[in-house]
């Protein structure tokens, strides 16, 4: 028996695993050509010594550290970036299933088997009981994957477990972004809310003085009700903002997926950046959007279907599959590992596709068409990150002239407003004019403070487009994998 345990099952392992993998049939991989231009079609500035968005991680582009604190909430307790993560440990232990199909399942058992004849069928005329012991260890229905079925399934499951890593780096990277924006909108709104608080007071000031006026018959009626209608309207507007901060701030806090505190918000009034301010270099289409993960993505499902094709292509030839096991039987359990108790079988079979009214080809054309779609997949992917960049780079060529205009026509207003008040004081102009002024720098602050934000979610915007942090993030994902696969 033991000579039967130490050489049969180890020799049939050896010759079983050196047969495994011999042929692929799975097509080549080839990157397809990237369905757009070769430039972004907008001007690319930036100085060509800064680092790129892909090398720039999360922690080094936000400049703000309340900011910087509400993202590590979002990263830890947002819901939707947990199920991404879950699904990435999901698809590695469906790549682990997969795999073990690669290698045989050893497994031992034992049993115990009793019977009893009556005395009409022992021919001694007396009821007996017999017992037998069983001990083996064997190998179950193990493929030869001569033609690179099992292999090429375990691509596959590979492929899609890497493109379930990529789909959680791209979460990551848009749920920064996402919280970036929205925590810059509430401050903007902030902004918005503590200047329409400031243009309320000074209209009611200014109803104050119409109404002393009108009450000495220095002004007439109407420049009373023009003075309430403009108060009247600052407090349609407060009202509006200060319900559009409330949504606000319910909107980031779903984001981060926990409430947030008092230092957590950010701060009214407050000018400085909550972000780099230094222009991101945008490099070359045929480099920067091949570093997005969304991207990268794509193209793992490509090569999961080519490996599926490889899988339908293998499913024409013959299957081959090994059963075999060694062992000890007895009558006596005390006797179950003496010498002359060995026993063995081997049951090779082959399975070969005769007629199967069209099913394999069947397979084989689905996941070519698969194949396919995922070539589509991918170039929309391509084309899509395309165009986020461009409208990107444009935005960032026109916002600085904008705010610049923007901020020239603050001022103007600013000093029309003066200078009506002197006319009105000096009777030159009637109340109106002021009233025009008032209304007009109120305006123009309101846009500077949009189009400041418009500038700070365009370079957010940009960092996720070109691909920010998305090399840091791919070395950590590498190791991640290393050690759990």
């Amino acid at each position: 028996m033991r000579p039967t345990l130490n050489f049969f099952l180890p020799t049939l392992l050896t010759v079983s695993l050196a047969l495994v993998g011999c042929v692929s049939l799975a097509p080549a991989h080839e990157r397809p050509a990237a369905p757009v231009a070769a430039d972004w079609h907008a001007p690319a500035t930036g100085s060509a010594d800064a680092r790129a968005a892909a090398d720039l991680g999360w922690r080094e582009f936000v400049t703000d550290a309340r900011l910087r604190e509400v993202i590590e909430l979002a990263l830890a307790q947002n819901r939707d970036l947990r199920v991404a993560v879950l699904n990435v440990q999901r698809a590695q232990a469906q790549y682990g299933v997969q795999r073990a199909d690669q290698l045989p399942t050893v497994a031992a058992g034992g049993s115990q088997q009793a019977q009893r004849l009556p005395g009409g069928l022992t021919g001694t005329g007396e009821a007996a009981i017999s017992r037998q012991y069983t001990a083996t260890l064997g190998v179950s229905a193990f493929e030869l994957d001569l033609f690179g079925r099992v292999k090429s399934l375990t691509d596959a499951a590979l492929q899609q477990y890497l493109a379930t890593e990529d789909g959680r780096r791209n979460a990551q990277i848009s749920l920064v972004a996402q919280v970036a924006g929205s925590w810059l909108t509430l401050a903007a709104d902030q902004e918005r809310l503590q200047l329409t608080e400031q243009t309320l007071k000074a209209r009611e000031d200014s109803l104050r003085l119409a109404q002393r006026l009108q009450a000495g018959g220095v002004s007439s009626t109407l420049d009373l009700r023009q003075a309430e209608a403009t108060v009247e309207q600052a407090r349609a507007d407060l009202a509006s903002l200060t319900r559009q901060v409330a949504s606000d701030r319910n909107a980031l806090e779903l984001l981060v997926g926990s409430p947030l505190q008092a230092g957590h918000w950010p701060v009214a009034g407050s000018a400085r950046p909550a972000t780099l301010t230094a222009e991101l270099p945008a490099g070359l289409p045929s480099e920067v959007l091949l570093q997005r993960p969304d991207v990268q993505q794509a193209e793992r499902s490509l090569q999961a279907a080519e490996a599926q094709i490889g899988a339908a292509r293998a499913a024409f030839f013959p299957r081959i599959s090994l059963t075999a096991s060694a062992g000890t039987a007895s009558s006596a359990l005390d006797g179950l590992f003496r010498a002359g108790t060995g026993f063995w079988s081997f049951a090779p079979q082959v399975s070969l596709p005769i007629f199967d009214a069209g099913r394999n080809r069947a397979q084989l054309k689905t996941a070519q068409v698969d194949r396919d779609i995922a070539v589509a997949q991918y170039e929309k992917a391509i084309q899509s990150a395309f165009r986020e960049v461009a409208d990107g780079l444009a935005e960032r060529a026109t916002l600085g002239q904008q705010a610049q205009a923007q901020q020239r026509l603050v001022a103007q207003t600013a000093d029309a407003l003066r200078l009506a008040e002197a006319r009105f004081k000096a009777g030159v102009d009637d109340r109106l004019a002021t009233l025009d002024a008032q209304r007009s720098l109120y305006a123009a602050q309101q846009g500077l403070v949009q189009v400041q934000l418009a500038q700070q979610l365009n370079r957010v915007t940009l960092y996720k487009a070109l691909g920010g942090g998305a090399l840091a993030d791919t070395t950590a994902a590498t190791a991640t994998r290393q050690s759990g696969a």
